[in-house]
């Protein structure tokens, strides 16, 4: 990795638990300089803008995401139970390999949903891929006989996602963690019975 990779790397490191907490409108420059140490100059040097920087921020909070998930899942031994991280993860007191702020899909979509266009584009594609590894799941759990072959694998892929994205924003809004914990509960229902 050249120089000036490592410190795009460095910044993105850095910026991304803030960028994924406060969003894109409530992260300034000052707070990047803060958290990198560097100028306005070396940031800008680095990226272009402060959408380059919060694109590749959002990047990094997601590949965290996705790997701490992947390698949950790898754990799971039935179809059942890898449609099940996703709501196991939510029981979790904030694993260590989850980014800071959260989820970044959820944080991410509703702030850039009108106002960001580009944030937007990543997050549906995101979401997108989480429902297609879903349904491939699903799918295969239909032709190992642990899923009912009457299972709709794209309804029921948008069903978890909905649910378990669902939990997520009730519980943050409410401050109430045992309201997203009772809706993984019934996710986890809605799992069992397919």
């Amino acid at each position: 990795m050249s120089k000036a990779e490592k410190t795009r790397q460095f910044i993105v490191e850095k910026t991304a638990p803030i960028f994924n907490t406060k969003g894109f409108a409530g992260t300034s420059l000052s707070d990047m300089t803060e958290a990198t140490g560097l100028t306005k100059g070396s940031i800008y040097g680095n990226f272009a803008n402060k959408d380059e920087v919060a694109l590749a921020s959002f990047d990094y909070n997601l590949l965290k995401l996705r790997s701490y998930l992947n390698a949950e899942e790898e754990k799971a031994i039935t179809i059942k139970d890898k449609l099940k991280v996703r709501t196991r993860i939510f029981a979790d007191e904030r694993p260590v390999a989850y980014p800071t702020g959260g989820c970044p899909l959820l944080n991410t979509a509703t702030e850039a949903d009108d106002t960001h266009p580009a944030l937007r584009a990543r997050v549906a594609d995101a979401l997108e891929a989480i429902k297609d590894r879903a349904v491939r799941l699903i799918e295969t759990g239909i032709q190992s006989g642990e899923i009912s072959a009457g299972t709709d694998p794209e309804q029921a892929a948008l069903t978890l996602m909905a649910m378990v994205q669902g939990a997520i924003m009730i519980a943050r809004t409410t401050a109430k963690r045992s309201y997203g914990k009772s809706i993984m509960e019934a996710t986890q229902r809605y799992i069992d019975s397919l």
